[in-house]
């Protein structure tokens, strides 16, 4: 198999995807006032639509998922118009185009949270890592562990945005259940200290991403969700005892609810593929729909990985960023224009809907 079958289309639920490049969510904290997509995001989006699938930045699901300065949100009817204007626009491309859902957990800020309360999380351990506020880098705050009783409200947040999501045109969403936010907190046993239904065994601790991902799938169908997960990545302090039985058992149970696809980051979110042994051909067997596979994939080892049947399509992060055009570069061997690494976080048109298209750089 020659790499001419990743241009090719692939079905993907109800969706005819036009090759199997996928562009993975990107944090880049540009929404405007009350959180909304501005027109730039549109623009943004629609520049990249001839990937086969576009998956947004994360996109909180209530005021308390927050933890980052200026991320959109998919909670309030000005959230929801704003990303019409993006969907449309990607829509008028002949894109297809997912909505991630994410709630942070403890990777937050009282600054950002409402009442300037404490952030949320499984236990009241703190993350080791830094967030975006007040326009620089610092420390997270202190969590809270979450009560019992308050995880029905977390479903129903999912749900809701779920909901949202299908109101403002989106072709599905994308549940974030990886990189060290709340879902995976809940998972991973470094994260994790409870006693309840919801702590201690593997099926309690996959119990909050379950419930969550049958939630979304009741309200909008299973061929129109996705889950992410990342099953040995280090990102924002995170860690567990055993991983291998514990992702064994969670995608077993999302392949069971049919789910459209799994997102899965192999080794660590944006660094090296061989940071923990983890079988995830065990993952790609028992999953039983389509695997999408993440990081540091170039366009020889999605050859490669396509070939051997272990992945069915391909998200290629950063590239996208700097290459709206990322499809066609690789496809005809064009050269790839490197991020500007100071504009990623915040901003305006630079850095963002600036880069140029081959057509562009060709002409000057």
């Amino acid at each position: 198999m020659t790499t001419e079958s990743l241009f090719k289309p692939y079905t993907l639920g109800p969706l005819t995807l036009a090759n199997r490049f996928v562009m993975a969510p990107l944090t880049r904290n540009r929404a405007g006032a009350g959180l909304v997509p501005n027109e730039l995001a549109a623009t943004y989006y629609a520049q990249r639509a001839s990937a086969g699938l576009l998956i947004t930045e994360a996109t909180q699901v209530s005021a308390q998922a927050q933890g980052y300065q200026d991320t959109p949100g998919l909670y309030t009817p000005a959230q929801v118009e704003g990303w019409r204007k993006v969907t449309d626009a990607v829509h008028a491309k002949g894109g297809h185009i997912f909505a991630q859902l994410w709630h942070v957990g403890r990777v937050s800020h009282v600054d950002l949270q409402p009442g300037a309360a404490a952030p949320v999380a499984p236990s009241a351990i703190r993350a080791g890592t830094k967030t975006f506020v007040n326009n620089s880098f610092v420390d997270v705050s202190e969590p809270r562990a979450l009560a019992l009783d308050e995880l029905p409200g977390i479903v129903n947040d999912f749900r809701l945005a779920a909901a949202n999501a299908m109101a403002a045109g989106f072709d599905g969403v994308e549940i974030h259940g990886a990189n060290g936010y709340l879902l995976e907190q809940f998972i991973k046993d470094g994260v994790n200290q409870r006693t309840d239904a919801y702590g201690g065994s593997i099926e309690n601790r996959a119990r909050l991403l379950l419930e969550v991902t049958a939630a979304v799938v009741k309200e909008i169908g299973a061929e129109r969700t996705g889950v992410r997960i990342s099953p040995v990545s280090p990102a924002n302090g995170i860690s567990c005892s055993d991983p291998q039985p514990q992702y064994n058992y969670i995608v077993d149970q999302l392949s069971a609810l049919g789910i459209v696809y799994l997102h899965v980051v192999e080794g660590a979110t944006g660094g090296p593929r061989d940071v923990a042994e983890f079988d995830y051909d065990a993952l790609r067997t028992r999953f039983k729909q389509t695997y999408l596979a993440n990081n540091g994939y170039d366009l020889d080892l999605a050859s490669a990985r396509l070939a051997e049947g272990k992945a069915d399509l391909f998200a290629f992060g950063r590239l996208f960023i700097s290459n709206p055009d990322l499809v066609e570069r690789l496809k005809v061997g064009a050269p790839l224009a490197a991020p500007n690494m100071a504009t990623l976080y915040g901003g305006g048109a630079e850095g963002y809907t600036d880069y140029p298209v081959l057509a562009a750089v060709s002409s000057n």
